[in-house]
């Protein structure tokens, strides 16, 4: 069998971390696209793989359309992928509303989102095309071990909590809303919340066939970087333009259980991602970052430049618990192999679109919740 033909829509973080997990799959990058030209001319060479000007250029040559462009571009690069008939895997967040937060309301911008993702629902559905929904939390093998414990033991999840927080991200688009569609709740949050919808979903599927969703969300955001009693040390990053830089989300399941995640901008030291799982017959620490499978200790951060050990610390020097490798721990490099074999097998992926609806509607739920002071706001079914 051909291996199937990729097309990378993105020459950022994101592109160049998709291409290289890649590697001993059924797979090859058959192309490049960027909206800057340096961009995708510049990974092309170092890659070897050939750059198209847009992504409508690359469709005829492809068989999947991998999106790892900023989000206010993912619907229309699915659209066009799915009239195409390829295949699409998109880059989280999904999607979300990309106006001026000082001229819509959040009820507005949840009733858009809503509307966006039925009718794209109903598009890739229509299309015969196969979905795979790059949250790599889901793949990450400590979130894993936790799906087969939750399917061995049939063991019923009471509560959760999450987080996903560093010290800002470094897309000079984040943290301007038409460009992110808000701010660390969508930004940051939609990875934790990923991970705990994921693990109850798959509790409901063991327990008793049907997955168990969310039902309604309580919500608080805020813009600590924005207050006058800040003080600027200039270690976090602090130019959002309209956005929040931290958020806190209380979800009740439809069994009555609840999950915790917050996320935010403000935490120095590296990214600082986990969920833990207190079951009524186990309790799991499932630990993305830091991982401490390898500690290193450096006495001179220059020997280290260039080394990919753990993202977004700000010195590669000291003790250091470093990833013992970039994709595995994280989860991309199980993700990508499931796309590729998923597609090649004719199945949706693991990680699908129902999942990415379900996080996409609780997000925006969420922000209708924190504009209402945390009143608990309904989740919308398609």
């Amino acid at each position: 069998m051909a291996p199937l033909r990729i097309g990378i829509a993105g020459a950022g973080f994101a592109g160049r971390f998709h291409h290289r997990n890649l590697r001993g799959l059924a797979a090859v990058t058959a192309g490049i696209t960027s909206a800057r030209p340096e961009s995708r001319n510049a990974f092309a060479a170092q890659y070897n793989v050939p750059a198209f000007e847009s992504v409508e250029a690359m469709l005829p040559h492809i068989d999947v359309l991998d999106i790892c462009t900023p989000p206010s571009s993912h619907l229309a690069y699915i659209r066009a992928a799915a009239r195409a008939g390829r295949h699409v895997i998109v880059e989280k967040p999904f999607t979300g509303f990309f106006g001026s937060p000082e001229k819509h309301s959040k009820e507005e911008m949840l009733a858009a989102v809503t509307a966006d993702l039925r009718s794209v629902r109903d598009l890739i559905a229509s299309s015969g095309i196969l979905f795979g929904y790059a949250e790599n939390w889901i793949y990450a093998p400590s979130i894993q071990r936790e799906r087969e414990i939750l399917e061995s033991s049939k063991g019923q999840i009471l509560r959760m909590t999450a987080e996903e927080s560093h010290s800002g991200s470094h897309s000079p688009v984040y943290g301007i809303w038409s460009e992110q569609g808000g701010g660390s709740m969508i930004g940051k949050g939609c990875h934790p919340l990923g991970g705990v919808l994921y693990l109850k979903r798959k509790e409901g599927l063991a327990r008793a066939g049907r997955p168990i969703r969310p039902m309604a969300i309580s919500a608080r955001t805020h813009s600590i970087t924005k207050l006058p009693s800040f003080e600027d040390r200039g270690y976090l990053r602090a130019d959002y333009k309209d956005t929040e830089d931290y958020a806190l989300l209380h979800v009740t399941f439809e069994d009555g259980m609840v999950a915790d995640v917050i996320t935010s901008e403000l935490a120095l030291g590296g990214i600082y991602d986990y969920v833990d799982v207190f079951a009524n017959n186990h309790r799991a620490r499932c630990h993305l970052n830091p991982v401490h499978v390898v500690d290193l200790y450096s006495p001179n951060r220059k020997e280290m430049e260039g080394l990919d050990l753990v993202e977004k610390i700000s010195s590669n020097e000291g003790w250091i618990p470093a990833y013992p490798e970039f994709g595995w721990s994280s989860g991309q490099l199980h993700e990508m192999r499931d796309f590729v074999e998923s597609f090649a097998a004719g199945r949706h992926a693991e990680c699908d679109l129902d999942l990415a609806i379900d996080i996409t509607l609780t997000i925006y739920a969420g922000y209708v919740s924190a504009d209402r002071k945390g009143a608990e706001t309904g989740i919308p079914r398609l």
